[in-house]
C-alpha cells in the first residue's frame, strides 16, 4: 500500500536562528519512498544534511528571524501489514548480546534505570523471559498512565512519568524503555509517524509518536505501550538512548512555534 507522509513546522524567531531537524525517514525506509522527502523551507535558506551517531538523517540551517515554515512531504511504499510480532522471541544473556547494543541497557538523560531498578524487578521480576516479559511492561505502562497532551512536559523523566501517571507518548516510551533496560533487555527510543490506517473513525488529529524498539532473538522489535496494540503503517525518522537524542527540531535560541501540521493517510496510487 502507498502512505502519504509529511508535516509543516512554523516557527515565529525574533532573531537569525541556527536549527537541526530531524524530519527525514530513517534511512532503512529511504528505498521505499516513491520520491525523496526534502526540507522545504520558507523563506528558502541553505541546508546541510549529515548523519548523526545512530546513522539517522539530520539537517542544520540558520533560520532568518520572523515566519519561517520547515515543511516535508512523500508517499512512502508499506507493506500494509500490522507491526512484526515475535511471542516466542527469546531474552538474550548480557553476555551474549551484540556489542553495539549495550548502550541500549544503559541509563540516559530521561531513562534513570538506577531509580526504577528495583521497582522494575519487584513488578515483572516473575514474568517469563523475552517477548512476554516486554508485553507485561507495555501492559504495565498503558494502564499506568493516563494520556493528555495537557500532560506534556519536555523535561519529565522516566520516574516523574511514573510517580506523576500522566503524560504523552514519549512518557510512555521513556517509562517502558527504563523498565526494559533494568531487566537487561536492551531497549531503544524511537520517533517517526503511525498511522489511523485500519482503525474506526473517529480520528484525532494527526501527530509524530513515540515508541521503543526491543532486542530479542537477534532482532528489534516495535512496541508501542502509549497504544499497545500492533499498528499498520509505522514509519521510522529516527531513534537513540531517549529523546534527548532524537529532538524532530532543536533551536538554538529563543522561538515560538505557532503552526503544526502532521499528515499520515492512504495514498492513490499515481
Amino acid at each position: 500500500m502507498l502512505i502519504r507522509l509529511g508535516c509543516e513546522l512554523t516557527y515565529e524567531l525574533p532573531a537569525p536562528t541556527p536549527m537541526i531537524m530531524m524530519l527525514n525517514v530513517h534511512p532503512s525506509r529511504v528505498a521505499d519512498l516513491e520520491y525523496p522527502d526534502y526540507i522545504i523551507t520558507t523563506p528558502s535558506v541553505p541546508i546541510q544534511g549529515y548523519t548523526d551517531n545512530y546513522g539517522n538523517r539530520c539537517n542544520r540551517l540558520m533560520a532568518p528571524a520572523g515566519t519561517f515554515r520547515i515543511s516535508t512531504n512523500t508517499v512512502i511504499r508499506d507493506s500494509g501489514y500490522i507491526d512484526m510480532v515475535g511471542h516466542g522471541a527469546l531474552q538474550h544473556p548480557v553476555e551474549d548480546l551484540p556489542s553495539d547494543t549495550i548502550q541500549f541497557l544503559l541509563g540516559s538523560r530521561y531513562c534513570e534505570t538506577d531509580r526504577l531498578s528495583e521497582i522494575a524487578w519487584n513488578l515483572f521480576g516473575n514474568q517469563p523471559f523475552g517477548w512476554a516479559r516486554v508485553q507485561a511492561v507495555c501492559d504495565y505502562v498503558h494502564n499506568h498512565i493516563t494520556f493528555g497532551y495537557a500532560y506534556s512536559r519536555p523535561t519529565r523523566t522516566a520516574t516523574e512519568a511514573f510517580m506523576e501517571r500522566r503524560g504523552v507518548c514519549r512518557d510512555y516510551a521513556h517509562l517502558a524503555i527504563t523498565f526494559c533496560r533494568a531487566l537487561n533487555i536492551p531497549a531503544r527510543y524511537c520517533t517517526g509517524y503511525v498511522s489511523d490506517i485500519g482503525l474506526p473513525p473517529p480520528y484525532a488529529p494527526m501527530d509524530f509518536a513515540a515508541w521503543m524498539e526491543v532486542y530479542l532473538g537477534g532482532h528489534w522489535y516495535a512496541f508501542d505501550p502509549r497504544n499497545n496494540a500492533p499498528r499498520i503503517g509505522r514509519v521510522l525518522i529516527a531513534y537513540g538512548r531517549d529523546a534527548a537524542d532524537v529532538p524532530l527540531t532543536h533551536t538554538f535560541g529563543p522561538n515560538k512555534l505557532t503552526g503544526f501540521l502532521v499528515i499520515t493517510e492512504p495514498a492513490e496510487p499515481q
